[in-house]
């Protein structure tokens, strides 16, 4: 059994942008990237709802270098652009998995049909680390459909798992990923009891969107928690009191010293420096084609 390590609450939630209210449930700062590694940052969006617009609501041009986002939608629809020519629509149940690496400038708003009819929005964004070697990786792009990921209904009827990334069972996840990991978004009914067998040695932490959840017997975990496990053991057991919407991370520890600021994950400051210098330099591109 994989021992708790730490229960981490939501600090109180902010604006990115005018699209997104997300709570940060992860980040590299707050917790220390060494206990969270390969995982940099997790954003809980909403669930908001939002009235009808015709205004672009969301977040304009930004850059990125040095790791990967991961937003995944629960609710709503997004569309996004970015300057290495990718674009797209996301809705419910859709993943946009995109690379960083070298460097990208990146938009992101509500859908047009979804802003100019309203509704609720949620989403969950992650940011994944990625080693030293591969933090010149040009930037790339995955859409990983609904439709396209594995599911695997749980023992006894409690509940169901989506494998986006890794593996789990003989089912593997459509994402490709530059060191091994598994991103697993699970839902289980009320009183659903299911152990999950995990890496021995990978980070492990259970993020709870929603519901009330024993985890090991021992520590009720509410929702906007996440939970931190020892590497040490493969085994976790969850009970839900209610219905449960949970995601489960985990991943082989990036043994290399992080340095971070805004949009940049780098390795050294010097190389933060370098970010910050190729972006105003107009390197990374725009996603408007200017």
């Amino acid at each position: 059994m994989k021992k708790i390590q730490a229960v981490y609450g939501a600090p109180r939630g902010h604006w990115v942008g005018d699209g997104f209210p997300v709570r940060s449930l992860l980040s590299y700062d707050r917790l220390g990237a060494e206990h969270i590694s390969p995982f940099l940052l997790l954003d809980h969006a909403g669930p908001h709802r939002f009235g009808p617009t015709r205004h672009r609501r969301g977040v304009g041009p930004h850059p990125h270098r040095g790791f990967e986002t991961v937003t995944l939608v629960y609710q709503g629809a997004l569309e996004h652009r970015d300057s290495a020519g990718h674009g797209g629509q996301i809705g419910e149940g859709d993943i946009q998995w995109m690379t960083a690496g070298a460097g990208i400038v990146h938009e992101e708003y509500h859908a047009s049909a979804f802003a100019e009819s309203g509704g609720l929005l949620e989403m969950v964004q992650l940011w994944v680390n990625l080693p030293a070697r591969d933090k010149s990786a040009p930037p790339a792009y995955q859409t990983l459909l609904d439709s396209e990921i594995p599911r695997v209904d749980l023992q006894g009827n409690a509940g169901q798992l989506r494998v986006v990334a890794g593996s789990y069972l003989d089912r593997q996840g459509p994402a490709r990923t530059f060191t091994p990991i598994n991103v697993w978004d699970l839902r289980l009914v009320a009183d659903g009891d299911v152990r999950l067998d995990v890496p021995e040695g990978h980070t492990t932490l259970l993020v709870v969107l929603e519901g009330t959840v024993l985890v090991n017997g021992e520590r009720i975990v509410r929702d906007e928690s996440v939970v931190a496990f020892e590497r040490r053991g493969e085994t976790l057991h969850l009970e839900a009191n209610n219905d449960a919407k949970l995601l489960l991370l985990s991943g082989e520890p990036i043994d290399e010293p992080v340095a971070g600021q805004g949009p940049f994950v780098m390795n050294h400051e010097t190389e933060l420096h370098q970010a910050f210098a190729d972006f105003h330099a107009g390197k990374f591109g725009n996603p408007r084609g200017a």
